[in-house]
């Protein structure tokens, strides 16, 4: 596996694999690799003759500084999990400067209202932090097709809108959440968490099928009244929200049509630690 650490080298051992014709799989991570990341390299490897990784922690997607100064990070770890796996050809571990080679500041998007629901709400430039740096990485990497996990949803759906209104020649396929056995969606963050604490938040998981097995039987406004209601007796848990939203605006939504696709959002911080979590109502 290759570790290219700055956009020079970068573009010549891109160049390269384009002269070959090498179609090139991209997923973009922030470090902190888990088994979600792997599954993504693993979906990767599936459809392209190239997977490429890439490490780097966005600074123009926090709002919070502290947020920022908290994210885990050991490249070093980080980088012998992808060798182990087999699942990687090349790594790329930007500079700052190798993304945003004048100002650290994101570019404005219109992503058509996608980004003023629900993360948007509490993290005003977030999705234009994202934009910017994912937009950047596949000018670089210049991937045929590039992968996210669907457990940041929100996310995926502001990729794809922004691959469409850019005319981005790349592929986005969105990948299924990849959960413990106790059902806790795998995070970055979680490591932050005590192993009694991970076993505690398999509620948030337990609750989303709660919700699922509800639907089309019981109101939205009764559904978030159970949901509250579950989280108002878990110590060390504070429901932040939960809201059922249509699939394809991500707005919020209190009753069901026939027509349309449904998907439960929750936000759950637990002794501090924020987890997101998703689930498609069949």
């Amino acid at each position: 596996m290759e570790v290219i650490k700055n956009k020079k080298p970068l573009q010549d051992f891109i160049e390269r694999q384009k002269e070959m014709g090498k179609k090139i799989g991209f997923a973009p991570t922030m470090g902190a690799l888990h088994q979600g990341h792997l599954s993504l390299y693993e979906e990767a490897r599936k459809d392209n003759d190239l997977v490429i990784s890439s490490i780097f922690v966005n600074p123009t997607q926090f709002n919070n500084p502290e947020d920022l100064e908290k994210y885990p990070r050991d490249i070093n770890r980080d980088i012998l999990i992808l060798k182990n796996s087999g699942l990687v050809d090349a790594v790329y571990i930007p500079e700052v400067a190798d993304i945003y080679p004048e100002k650290t500041e994101s570019q404005h998007y219109d992503f058509d209202g996608l980004e003023n629901e629900m993360e948007g709400k509490s993290r005003p430039g977030h999705f234009d932090g994202v934009g910017t740096v994912v937009e950047e990485l596949f000018r670089q990497i210049q991937p045929d097709n590039a992968y996210f996990g669907e457990k940041d949803f929100q996310q995926l759906a502001i990729i794809k809108k922004m691959v469409e209104k850019k005319h981005l020649p790349v592929k986005i396929t969105g990948v299924s959440i990849y959960r413990a056995e106790n059902g806790l969606a795998l995070s970055s963050r979680n490591q932050r968490l005590h192993e009694d604490r991970k076993e505690a938040s398999k509620v948030i998981y337990h609750t989303l099928n709660k919700v699922n097995d509800w639907f089309r039987t019981v109101t939205i406004p009764e559904i978030k009244e159970r949901v509250t209601d579950i989280f108002d007796h878990e110590h060390g848990m504070k429901l932040e929200y939960f809201l059922i939203a249509d699939e394809n605006t991500l707005k919020e939504t209190d009753f069901f049509y026939k027509d349309k696709s449904y998907r439960a959002f929750i936000v759950v911080i637990v002794d501090g630690v924020r987890l997101i979590d998703n689930l498609h109502l069949d």
